[in-house]
């Protein structure tokens, strides 16, 4: 047991070794040192409470600490705890295998375990490549949104557009033909875009986050377009990736983005909710097409591509149970209050001078404000820091403001920040 004094030192002792994530350390404030967390909130170590307004990355939907997910996950620590998944399987990774067909859209029939969202894509796109090359076709080229975002591994990376993230990398990445996302008054451009690429490369896949780029700032884009696009790309027989990491489980209002679509993607990556935050752990699903195009008596068509952590028991533990909650009534009912909570707030606050754009879908609630910002700037982190100091932990992205709150947040929390955001507003 460590004692209060190298509890309270957290934050000395992390700047002797840690290097954090999306951080300049030469010029980056101090991390701030969280020591608990139940349900929507968090505490730091001098005991300031905080409300979780993004769900720590839209991964603990059912709340920190839930204790059913937490118990699921005790018990098959005492029973399995571990075991390498080439040549075993056991019994969390095949109910958890049963309970995603049921609610997956019915093209998909096959799932892959990864251990992170940027592993889920990765394996999608190595799945997409592979299966012309088992075919012997020469297909060498991904389609995809600008501003969207799948990862930071390479492939994933390939598939991104924010140069903020990718800039050092571009020489290095696969060769990637991008897309405007299509919107109600653009569908016709963009298809044309789409067919003049298809015209001219050998394209193997068109990989995209259905309905919602989270880190280009939550921007939202036509069902109906996607559609459209995903219809072109499967008739020129080029695989379809639905990048679910954010999306998926309940966010948008139905459980997956690809819920509102009528022509299903070829390949589903999920993530992050998946385990409710509980465990690093990811799925790329497939149909049955993908998966027959890896059947052979050549074992070098098999998919030689694996992580040490695949199907880990405990995660997979978790992601049952988080499961259960997702079904249940009572989170079938804090899904909807927030979504039309959320919708009052966009009417109320659309017209304002600050807003440039307020928009919802599901529990996703985003603001542009009429401002340019950096997206890791000086401006953008005086806007965090002014919802931190109202014990909020919201993220804005450059200049737009947006809440993901847990499902089980209470209706004072969400008023608590709504009042905020008026509040930064108004002043």
């Amino acid at each position: 047991m460590k004692d209060s004094q190298q509890i309270k030192n957290i934050v000395e002792r992390d700047k002797k070794y840690l290097w954090h994530p999306l951080t300049q350390h030469k010029t980056a404030a101090n991390s701030l040192a969280i020591v608990k967390a139940k349900e929507t909130l968090f505490w730091d170590e001098d005991g300031n409470e905080y409300i979780d307004g993004i769900a720590s990355w839209y991964t603990a939907m059912y709340g920190h600490c839930n204790s059913y997910i937490t118990k699921a996950m005790a018990a098959q620590m005492q029973q399995l705890d571990f075991v390498m998944f080439s040549g075993f399987t056991h019994e969390p990774a095949v109910e958890l295998s049963e309970k995603l067909m049921k609610i997956l859209p019915n093209n998909q029939a096959k799932i892959f375990f990864n251990d992170n969202g940027s592993t889920a894509v990765e394996a999608a796109i190595k799945m997409a490549l592979q299966y012309y090359h088992n075919k012997e076709k020469k297909k060498d080229t991904l389609i995809a949104f600008e501003d969207g975002f799948h990862g930071d591994t390479f492939g994933a990376m390939s598939a991104s557009g924010l140069s903020s993230y990718n800039g050092p990398f571009e020489d290095f990445l696969l060769k990637v033909e991008r897309i405007p996302v299509p919107k109600e008054d653009t569908i016709d451009k963009t298809l044309k875009q789409l067919e003049e690429i298809i015209a001219n490369n050998n394209c193997a896949a068109f990989v995209f986050e259905p309905l919602v780029q989270g880190a280009a700032g939550m921007k939202f884009h036509s069902s109906k377009g996607l559609d459209i696009l995903i219809a072109k790309c499967q008739e020129h027989n080029i695989l379809c990736i639905a990048d679910e990491v954010m999306t998926g489980f309940g966010k948008t209002g139905k459980n997956f983005a690809s819920d509102y679509l009528d022509n299903k993607p070829d390949i589903i990556c999920l993530s992050k909710a998946l385990t409710a935050g509980m465990f690093p752990l990811s799925i790329t699903s497939c149909s049955q097409k993908i998966f027959d195009a890896f059947l052979s008596d050549k074992v070098a068509k098999g998919f030689f591509h694996a992580h040490t952590f695949s199907a880990h028991p405990i995660g997979c533990a978790a992601a049952i149970a988080g499961l259960d909650l997702l079904e249940s009534q009572e989170i079938l009912e804090r899904r909807n209050y927030i979504e039309s909570e959320h919708k009052k707030f966009v009417s109320k606050i659309k017209n304002h001078s600050k807003v440039k754009e307020a928009r919802s879908m599901g529990v996703i609630l985003a603001i542009d404000l009429n401002t340019e910002m950096d997206r890791y700037g000086k401006s953008r982190d005086e806007l965090y820091q002014f919802f931190m100091s109202r014990g909020i932990n919201l993220r804005p992205l450059g200049n737009t403001i947006y809440t993901l709150p847990p499902y089980v947040i209470t209706n004072e929390q969400l008023t608590k920040i709504y009042n905020a955001i008026l509040e930064f507003l108004d002043s």
